[in-house]
């Protein structure tokens, strides 16, 4: 029987460990329009999330991974979706709200650090099976989003459930303890050499290194697929369950919904993940347009009603299968064309993709949802046009891949190598 790898098993652990995280956090999210009600607090308090983690993104991220490395990124910044959980116990404006920023300024960094641990986790990875960086960085995200997505089922039967607030800070301690102990620190040489050589002179360089990346066409080029990444989400959990569902079914079936939303985007995730070394980013990437372009369509048509109800859950199958290659797709493609600057990429990602989440939830109560399926629909084919180019840009001149190879046993650090290869 064929051992597990180190760097496959350490892709588990993050995962597990998200997967804790999410269950708690999703949970006592979903639950905020409801368990804070009064004058709006709960919902105001996760616009608060939002907008912290917007300016978290411009920031935080390069400092605190090149300074702490993934691993302690990762661990500080759960300890911030942890002290949400704190402000929920007994939930007031100042204690909600100062949680609720503590939050957001932990989110970047947090996503961030993950993607670059994959994306470094699957260039070693590669390096010793003599494989492209690209295809096992697709399916290590793969098993990423496969576990990270069950967490809409749990999350969601947590919420069903009514879990007590005391239940979910208690999963939410057990990712940070199982992320501090059993994670391995891959790239903690770097972080103490930076911290040594380059910490106090490169500061401020490292601080807008954000902004720096942004000089690039090809980020600039993959804003649209990033905030197309918020908008999809966001319609879907906002506007399909409350203009579809609850309306037709009632708000009983909403969990349901989501619950098959969020297991078909784990199963997907995990196939597309694999399947990606075979197909392509293309091909995966036009099935997911394609599909949540007839999607889109046949919404602006269909009038539910009660009597079809398995067609209720058609959509969020369907727009789970699409989400599932958005999200592990669009994160692998932002390792792959970033090798050098990957945590300003990933703080861009995440920073775009939170943008399109405001947008999305700051014109939710103004405008009609036939205009809103016109919002959705521009963006997709503006992804579309954008994403091409990227892709064609990347076939004239190929982006030259950082490859993490592992030293010897008695080497105390990664040695680095610059390899150029095709990214199609």
């Amino acid at each position: 029987m064929k051992m597990i790898s180190r760097n496959t098993r350490n892709v588990l652990v993050v995962s597990v460990g998200f997967l804790l995280l999410f269950t708690a956090y999703g949970g006592l999210q979903s639950l905020q329009s409801s368990l804070n009600a009064e004058d709006g607090m709960g919902v105001i308090s996760l616009s608060v999330v939002y907008g912290a983690l917007i300016l978290s993104s411009m920031f935080l991220p390069p400092i605190l991974i090149k300074n702490l490395g993934c691993k302690w990124t990762i661990v500080a910044s759960m300890g911030c979706y942890v002290t949400y959980s704190f402000g929920n116990l007994a939930p007031g404006w100042a204690s909600l709200l100062i949680t609720s920023a503590i939050l957001g300024l932990g989110g970047s960094p947090l996503w961030s650090a993950k993607c670059t641990y994959l994306t470094i986790s699957g260039n070693q990875q590669a390096e010793k099976e003599k494989k492209k960086g690209q295809d096992i960085i697709n399916q290590y995200f793969g098993i990423f989003f496969f576990i990270l997505q069950s967490s809409a089922v749990w999350g969601n039967l947590m919420s069903s459930l009514i879990f007590g607030q005391d239940r979910t800070l208690g999963v939410g301690l057990l990712a940070i303890i199982l992320v501090a102990v059993f994670l391995e620190d891959i790239d903690k040489a770097q972080a103490r050499e930076f911290r040594r050589n380059k910490g106090n002179l490169l500061f401020w360089g490292t601080f807008l290194e954000t902004f720096k990346l942004l000089r690039d066409k090809r980020l600039i080029m993959l804003i649209p697929l990033t905030m197309y990444s918020g908008f999809e989400q966001s319609f879907l959990a906002g506007e399909y369950t409350k203009n579809y569902v609850t309306c037709a079914l009632g708000i009983q079936y909403v969990g349901f919904v989501m619950i098959c939303f969020g297991a078909t985007n784990s199963v997907c995730s995990y196939t597309f993940g694999r399947l990606a070394e075979y197909t392509g980013r293309i091909a995966l990437f036009s099935l997911a347009a394609v599909a949540n372009l007839a999607c889109i369509l046949a919404l602006f048509f269909w009038r539910p009603h009660p009597d079809q109800l398995p067609v209720f859950f058609v959509f969020p199958a369907l727009w789970g299968m699409a989400d599932a290659i958005w999200q592990t797709q669009t994160n692998a493609l932002y390792g792959v064309l970033f090798p050098k600057d990957k945590e300003a990429a990933f703080a861009n990602y995440r920073m775009w993709e939170s943008l399109g989440f405001v947008i999305a939830f700051a014109y939710s109560t103004f405008i009609c949802l036939s205009t809103k399926l016109c919002i959705l629909l521009a963006v997709l084919v503006l992804n579309v046009l954008t994403y091409l180019w990227v892709e064609y840009n990347e076939y004239k001149h190929p982006t030259p891949a950082v490859v993490y190879a592992t030293p010897p046993a008695e080497e105390k650090s990664y040695e680095t190598k610059i390899i150029s290869q095709t990214h199609l």
